[in-house]
């Protein structure tokens, strides 16, 4: 079979050493003579295997004592609707930064359980930046202040994020947790969808503060309560077992990489190389983010006409690049460069660009 360039928003690449190790260890993990996937929840090799993602999660991203670190399902959808159910309640409101479709998305669900407000948008400018956070607009009574980091379908990033007291600061980091360092200690509650950065789709990770686990929520069901899976480790019902050991695999790689500062580093420059044929074609390629916004995550750019845009994606399919599409709301060009693309796929795409170009 012939190589490809992965650059999917995910599902996304995983690190070839990762695959690889699962591969070696599919049918007989740790000498059982089963694969993880075949194992009950409870037993001693999964409890480590479970125990061990928690740890290095805790290590690698500077975990204070004061945070849990859970292992929930239904992707960050199910979060949109977790977070109001448990901390909306009557005579608070729920502020959202919108910066996107998944921003929006999560102030949808959250109207339909109480008061919202919105802190700030960018949607008049199609999304193409990120709110200043001298210009948020809070309220006294604001149950939690919630943003999304990262922005698959636009491609644009937090640089800095608000210092908030009045209230839990809450982010989605689906798609660039794990790829730069970060403050935990800004956030109440952080979760992200896995199968970007962190391992395949069917594991959430939430890292919330102990006190918030404190709310009474007695009429939210209970395996939708934070605290539920708090008390029980993240084992109060069967788990994505295959999921979280694909996790606790990815992790050890990024330990092995030199954890989330050289993960950063080589972020940045695998982002650099495309940018700069953005930049550089003279508006060949034309990009959607405001440059101080621009994600490290997901490059989205156009060609002077959607003609242009489809011949440019039909060629690079057919040399083995995959994923370049545009979210199909938005149509246009996107690369996505999470954590496991590969340095070489960033150089191969650049080449491909300025080649593409030239020859126009």
């Amino acid at each position: 079979m012939t190589a490809v360039y992965n650059f999917n928003a995910g599902p996304s690449a995983l690190p070839k050493e990762v695959l690889e190790r699962a591969q070696a260890e599919l049918t007989n993990f740790n000498g059982t003579g089963m694969s993880v996937m075949e194992l009950s929840h409870r037993s001693k090799d999964y409890e480590a295997v479970h125990q061990n993602a928690i740890d290095l999660l805790k290590e690698l991203y500077n975990i204070p004592d004061q945070y849990k670190v859970l292992f929930l399902q239904g992707g960050a959808s199910l979060q949109f609707s977790m977070i109001p159910m448990q901390f909306l309640k009557e005579g608070k409101i729920g502020n959202y930064i919108l910066t996107g479709a998944w921003s929006e998305k999560a102030l949808k669900e959250a109207k339909l359980i109480g008061e919202t407000a919105i802190a700030a948008s960018t949607k008049e400018g199609n999304y193409s930046s990120i709110p200043n956070v001298n210009q948020l607009q809070y309220n006294q009574n604001d149950a939690y202040v919630h943003l999304t980091s990262n922005n698959t379908i636009f491609g644009t990033q937090w640089r800095d994020f608000p210092t908030i007291d009045h209230a839990p600061l809450i982010a989605d980091m689906s798609s660039d947790i794990l790829s730069r360092p970060i403050d935990i200690e800004k956030f109440g509650l952080i979760y992200a969808g896995a199968q970007k950065n962190l391992g395949p789709s069917g594991v959430t990770v939430a890292i919330i503060r102990e006190d918030l686990l404190e709310e009474q929520v007695d009429n939210v069901p209970t395996v939708l309560r934070y605290k539920t899976h708090a008390d029980s480790n993240s084992l109060y019902h069967t788990p994505p077992t295959f999921s979280i050991y694909m996790l606790n695999q990815v992790l050890t790689w990024v330990k092995e990489q030199g954890g989330v500062q050289a993960i950063q580093k080589r972020n940045e420059e695998k982002a650099k190389l495309i940018y700069d044929a953005i930049d550089e074609s003279n508006g060949f390629y034309r990009g959607h983010a405001e440059v101080e916004a621009r994600s490290l995550m997901n490059i989205t750019f156009n060609l002077p006409t959607d003609q242009d845009n489809q011949a440019f994606l039909a060629k690079a399919k057919e040399l083995g690049f995959v994923g370049l599409n545009g979210h199909r709301s938005v149509g246009g060009c996107r690369a996505s460069t999470y954590n496991a693309v590969p340095f070489e796929a960033c150089v191969a795409l650049r080449e491909f660009m300025d080649s593409y170009r030239i020859n126009q």
